[in-house]
């Protein structure tokens, strides 16, 4: 045998010489078809999963757990004797029949309804206004908006207090200015008529900062240069508002749109801290008559079932929103 690539030992076995063709070197056993190591795909599941995982157990737990609860409740009569006993009777729809049968339902319907509707309609058209003012720089800019933010970063019932003090009947400030001016004072707290606008009013002055900055935001996105070309062909103000602005900040629009709208069907602490659901339940809505059933009456399963009717109404207007949102974003494209 010649000495080439096969070289004999003592024991006359032939063996392969270092470096000869076909002793390439075995790839490491971690990439052995996975058998000894782990895929980078399987990897990067992993590590998804465990950022996930968390957040998903904390909504299972502080939101679905709740939200299953309140369902099953307002299927049954639970009431304070329940928390002793255990026992609460399956009563089938009974407290939803009772809730919508009820003489106040339509007067609840009615004032949520329009606490709702004018409340966000006029948030979102000065919140707009005032996004529209600030998008351009002139001095004092940044000033302004921060000051403009108070009233969204104070407490809620802090807020409430200092409103339903300037609304008293004779000694607020309001009443005060009214009269310095030559006019009467309103009862903005005790007039069955005028009191339901009185907590708009103060729901207004609260919301008007979350637009504006969401907003703000959006305008913040669309580039200059399409102001600049567009000025170029004569669109300026009203035109180039309708042609760029709105078209561009109309995925903006229905974010704010859809949690203005779940935040004001939803407020309780201004109607509590300023009339309590009064006078004469004309300034009670979904939320606050929720609230009466189930911690001042302690009809635990009629507020579920009420607040559920508050749930569904939710979702379907947000749902609505963003199935006409869509719409207008196919027929635009």
């Amino acid at each position: 045998m010649t000495n080439s690539s096969l070289t004999g030992d003592r024991t006359g076995v032939p063996r392969r010489a270092p470096g000869a063709a076909g002793d390439a070197p075995r790839p490491p056993l971690e990439t052995q078809g996975g058998r000894r190591g782990m895929r980078p795909r399987t990897r990067s599941a992993i590590v998804t999963w465990a950022f996930i995982l968390p957040a998903a157990v904390y909504l299972l737990v502080f939101f679905g757990y709740p939200i299953v609860s309140n369902l099953t409740m307002s299927f049954q009569d639970f009431t304070t004797a329940t928390f002793f006993t255990g026992e609460a009777p399956w009563v089938g729809f009974d407290n939803y029949v009772a809730v919508v049968g009820s003489g106040l339902f339509a007067k609840l319907t009615a004032n949520t309804a329009i606490f709702t509707i004018v409340s966000l309609t006029v948030t979102f058209l000065i919140g707009l206004g005032l996004a529209l003012f600030f998008n351009r720089y002139f001095p004092l800019n940044k000033v302004l908006r921060a000051l403009l933010l108070l009233p969204w970063l104070l407490p809620l019932i802090i807020s409430s207090a200092v409103w339903r003090r300037m609304m008293e009947g004779e000694t607020g400030i309001l009443n005060v200015v009214l009269e310095g001016l030559g006019l009467s004072g309103v009862s903005w707290l005790t007039n069955p008529d005028i009191a339901l606008y009185s907590i708009i009013i103060v729901n207004i002055w609260v919301g008007i900062p979350f637009v504006m900055v969401i907003i703000y935001g959006g305008l913040q996105e669309i580039p200059k240069d399409y102001y600049e070309a567009a000025s170029l062909d004569g669109a300026t103000g009203w035109r180039s508002f309708a042609s760029i602005t709105w078209p561009l900040l109309r995925p903006v629009v229905v974010v704010v749109l859809m949690l203005g709208f779940i935040y004001t069907i939803r407020v309780l602490d201004i109607i509590l801290a300023l009339t309590g659901g009064g006078p004469a339940n004309a300034t009670e809505t979904y939320a606050s008559r929720a609230y009466h059933l189930s911690f001042v009456n302690f009809e635990f399963g009629r507020g579920a079932a009420l607040s559920n009717i508050l749930i569904i109404v939710s979702l379907i207007v947000a749902a609505f929103q963003l199935r006409a949102n869509k719409r207008a974003s196919d027929l635009a494209g």
